[in-house]
């Protein structure tokens, strides 16, 4: 008698469902493994990543300066010395504007504490002056307490601002080659594809960096509009450090959603301490209306349909890259994931791929994601 073939006595959907799932487990594996190195050499990926995302935004100047005959070398420091001068300027601005209007802010919380102890003593839960001194010890002991914790903490603070140094100077270094040579850097990844998928790999990493080009940009935009709008609302309610505010709703806005809140939380909380509640609520409606306007004008508007993604997606990507890699995984994300979006795009749909008719070509061959208006993939 004929042995039974293992393919009659395994049900077929059970034979299919092993076969996916030991591929998602290799799958999984490999993602396992790649954000393991990710994060052990997190000191050179996320120079790198930032980087990355600095050329996108300064690349179209470069490029710019070159058709207008400017030599790159000279292009490429008159656009970096630039984008440092800038970035000097304000943070020296918002440093002297957040000193000066220090102490005021200590001031008013001071009045409003003074207001909210009188209001535990005189209002409905009507405590005793014994009973607040006690509170007030008991935080005084657990700090003590907690001293040598405190000064450990002070301490990795100091270690990570020199690591924080250092990633800046690495950054910067990065950012040169990626500005000055950045076609040559893109040739050469190219020689490690094979010939016959080139083309295609070609095309869609130059779809990918047009689109964070893209996307970095209309991000900035976005947060320089949410910066004024809410900086605008502070000023005419009457909040102290309407500057520093601004400044930190700017950087909040290069994390979608997530860093607008954060931002908005902070200027509500600050508005409810220095000026009360009706203010804070003021500014609560004006952090609302402005974020309403990001979400349903200006975002759909400005990133336009090569890198829109659904509001989910991002707030997943974030999530995600939180759980990974911390405040740098959550703003690296969504740019990562709208790179993928549109390679993974170019790949499924460009049968024909042609590299050159993505990109503006320069003296040195072409280079990705330096269109003025990025192609995109079909549909």
């Amino acid at each position: 008698m004929a042995p039974l073939e293992v393919t009659n006595v395994v049900p077929r959907g059970l034979r299919v469902a092993a076969a996916v799932a030991w591929r998602f487990i290799v799958v999984i594996a490999a993602l396992y493994v790649l954000i393991w190195l990710a994060g052990y050499f997190s000191t050179v990926m996320i120079p790198l990543a930032i980087a990355l995302l600095l050329a996108a935004l300064m690349s179209p100047g470069v490029q710019k300066l070159v058709d207008w005959r400017v030599p790159k070398g000279l292009a490429t420091a008159i656009v970096l010395v630039g984008g440092l001068a800038v970035l000097g300027g304000v943070l020296t601005f918002v440093i002297s504007e957040f000193v000066s209007g220090l102490p005021d802010l200590q001031a008013q919380v001071g009045q409003s504490l003074d207001a909210i102890r009188n209001w535990l003593r005189d209002g409905p839960l009507h405590l005793q002056k014994e009973q607040l001194q006690d509170f007030l010890n008991t935080i005084i002991d657990t700090i003590k307490k907690n001293q040598e914790a405190i000064t450990t903490g002070a301490l990795t603070t100091a270690a990570s601002i020199g690591e924080v140094l250092a990633g800046f100077v690495l950054t910067l270094f990065i950012l040169i080659f990626f500005l000055s040579d950045g076609g040559g850097i893109w040739r050469f990844l190219m020689r490690g594809v094979p010939v016959n998928v080139r083309d295609r790999v070609d095309t869609a990493g130059r779809r990918g960096f047009s689109s964070l080009v893209s996307y970095v940009r209309a991000t900035a935009a976005v947060a320089v509009v949410d910066a004024v709008g809410i900086g605008i609302g502070l000023w005419i309610v009457g909040v102290p450090l309407v500057v520093p505010l601004a400044t930190l709703v700017f950087l909040g806005a290069f994390i979608p959603i997530v860093g607008a809140v954060i931002a908005g939380t902070v200027a509500v909380l600050i508005a409810l301490v220095a000026n009360g509640w009706v203010q804070a609520l003021v500014v609560l409606g004006v952090v609302v209306a402005v974020m309403q306007l990001e979400g349903h004008v200006l975002q759909p508007w400005l990133l336009g349909r090569a890198v829109r993604l659904h509001p989910l997606a991002v707030v997943l990507a974030i999530t995600a890259g939180l759980v990974a890699g911390g405040i740098p995984g959550a703003l690296l994300a969504v740019p990562l994931l709208a790179v993928l979006n549109a390679g993974i795009r170019s790949l499924v749909h460009e049968n024909e791929a042609d590299p050159e008719s993505v990109d503006v070509m320069d003296d040195e061959g072409s280079r990705p994601g330096t269109s003025q208006e990025p192609s995109r993939a079909p549909e």
